[in-house]
């Protein structure tokens, strides 16, 4: 009988590299109540968010582009030794091409595996999952995982239940194999969907192809089915709740990032737990929020490489994610 060939495995996968890019245009809250009816106390009191970051020049695959490349440097490999590339997005203004190509044959990519992913803001722990798959099987040696938006394609201006929240940027890791049990970085993934839920954030098509959220049911949803999905991905990845000494959640609302870390330290997770809360200055930025928080909490100095990270998207979709990692 034929028996085909295995590509060799590695015994699991971890992150080496980070980056991150934003936009340079600031808008405040004061800017957008020149255009909406709403202010900055109403603002901050219902999504936490002082100022959001909104591409005027740049567009989304030039966020991926200075993202991924900083991600590489970071990782100290080369062009040469990334052999598959993924951006994570649902922001592109048109499916074909694809962001993945383009990025990589930019940042000088030769040929690699390229391919978008849309899990909207739960894509780039969708990414994550699926790198470390493909590294941990050997398919792949090092993968690099971009989360990039442009959510100000989609947004409708005039509409304040959403112009207040999104924004644009990218962010990225670079996933390599792990050379031992001990050296390990990137958990099981914990994944599901709610499709019956769909239609509660969408693109309305058939009139203004804007991005439409009934906020309120979203927020419902996030605040009872995402620190399941949170405890899930520590008892995968063989921890407990005390383990975790930073929880980086999707930035969609500090109201949702604040209410997840209570639940989470009701099933023992520490008090001096470190919490993201880059949703003030950044907004929600869908697939970028979680690898972009992670960065500006390391430059901060507010994590350590090493220290153990829960990471937990959720969004469009309905789609939700999580896995525990180790910061590089």
């Amino acid at each position: 009988m034929t028996t085909f060939r295995l590509a060799p495995s590695v015994p699991g996968a971890r992150i080496i590299g980070l980056g991150s890019s934003q936009p340079g245009h600031v808008v405040t809250n004061d800017d957008l109540a020149q255009r909406v009816e709403t202010d900055d106390q109403w603002i901050r009191d219902r999504v936490g968010i002082v100022e959001r970051r909104v591409a005027q020049d740049e567009s989304l695959v030039d966020m991926a582009v200075e993202a991924g490349s900083r991600a590489l440097k970071d990782s100290g490999l080369t062009t040469a030794d990334v052999d598959t590339v993924i951006v994570a997005t649902c922001t592109m203004t048109a499916p074909i091409p694809n962001a993945a190509a383009q990025t990589a044959e930019r940042i000088g990519i030769g040929a690699p595996a390229a391919f978008d992913l849309n899990a909207a803001c739960a894509g780039f722990c969708y990414g994550l999952g699926a790198a470390a798959d493909l590294v941990r099987a050997g398919s792949a040696r090092n993968v690099l995982v971009i989360g990039a938006e442009k959510l100000s394609d989609w947004v409708d201006w005039d509409d304040r239940s959403t112009c207040i929240i999104f924004a644009d940027a990218a962010g990225a890791a670079v996933v390599t194999g792990a050379r031992s049990e001990d050296e390990i970085g990137v958990g099981p993934v914990s994944w599901g969907s709610a499709g019956d839920m769909a239609n509660v954030i969408r693109i309305l098509e058939e009139s203004t192809n804007k991005l439409h959220q009934e906020g309120q049911t979203v927020f419902r949803w996030a605040t009872t089915r995402i620190a399941p999905v949170a405890l899930d991905a520590i008892a995968k990845a063989g921890l407990t709740p005390a383990d975790i000494d930073v929880l980086v959640p999707h930035q969609a609302n500090l109201r949702i990032v604040e209410a997840v870390a209570k639940k989470l330290r009701k099933e023992g997770a520490r008090e001096d737990m470190r919490v993201a809360d880059d949703i003030v200055y950044s907004g929600n930025t869908s697939s970028a929020s979680i690898p972009m928080a992670l960065d500006h909490m390391r430059a901060a100095g507010r994590i350590r490489s090493g220290e153990i990270a829960l990471l937990v998207g959720f969004g469009a979709g309905l789609s939700y994610a999580g896995q525990v990692v180790r910061v590089p």
